[in-house]
């Protein structure tokens, strides 16, 4: 009865500890958590790029000048923010005169989160510049902010920071297809945000209105927009106009040729 009583003891402590390594991998009792990464990104990439700064002869630029600020998101809307992965998206901003930010006010990292509360990020080369910089000596130097590694204190604050920022719209299509009746539709791509996308599109072709049609996404998703009336014959091109309610839309219209006539 004894080593009956043991293995049953010793077969509860080996679920147990399985159920522990799924709720670790699941997301489910980490330490990993969107408000501790969205503390300790900004810290580690303002002291870098302060470096970099100093390598590039920018003055005046400190960490504390940045005021950086990040809002983090593992899996889009369809997965809670906790937990290790490679698919940790955080948007960042921070301030400096000679890099302004873009009309979304932030850029994307990306980032991969291990269970020990490290990480690897990697950020915009339009933003931060490409793996190498020529510094002010003229020499090829390692951009310290292209990738770089950082970890925070598991036990640390997790408290919500109450950063967010908007999605960003994008237009997908490249090549439109038409259907038999000649109507054609646009997709369009919801980035990592607060807040999905949502609000219009009006295509316009030949100076014939095909139509205004609605989307709703959210966010890190796709959606496509099919629009009623089919585009006038011998018309060259479509022009997609999009006016965002919801997250921050393109800034100019889209125009897209018609097959076949190029």
């Amino acid at each position: 009865m004894r080593r009956f009583i043991i293995s049953a003891v010793a077969a509860l402590a080996v679920v147990l500890a399985i159920s522990g390594t799924v709720l670790a991998g699941s997301g489910g009792g980490s330490s990993v958590t969107e408000a501790r990464l969205e503390r300790a990104l900004p810290i580690e990439f303002a002291n870098l790029y302060a470096q970099q700064a100093a390598q590039l002869g920018h003055r005046g630029i400190t960490p504390e000048s940045l005021h950086a600020r990040a809002m983090c998101d593992k899996g889009g809307a369809v997965e809670a923010n906790v937990g290790p992965g490679s698919n940790w998206n955080c948007l960042m901003s921070w301030t400096d005169p000679n890099n302004p930010m873009p009309p979304e006010g932030y850029g994307k990292f990306e980032l991969d989160v291990h269970s020990n509360g490290c990480f690897t990020a990697g950020g915009p080369s339009k933003l931060v510049g490409f793996q190498t910089i020529t510094d002010v000596r003229g020499r090829e130097v390692t951009n310290p902010v292209y990738e770089f590694d950082g970890c925070f204190d598991p036990k640390g604050d997790d408290a919500p920071t109450g950063v967010e920022f908007p999605s960003l719209l994008n237009v997908t299509t490249t090549v439109l297809r038409p259907d038999a009746d000649g109507r054609v539709s646009l997709q369009l791509s919801c980035g990592t945000g607060s807040t999905g996308c949502a609000g219009t599109v009006t295509a316009v072709a030949g100076g014939t209105n095909l139509g205004t049609v609605p989307f709703d996404l959210q966010e890190e998703l796709t959606g496509k927009v099919s629009f009623p009336k089919a585009v006038p014959e011998g018309a060259a091109d479509v022009t997609f106009t999009v006016e965002a309610t919801t997250g921050v839309g393109p800034t100019s219209s889209t125009t897209l040729p018609m097959p076949g006539q190029q």
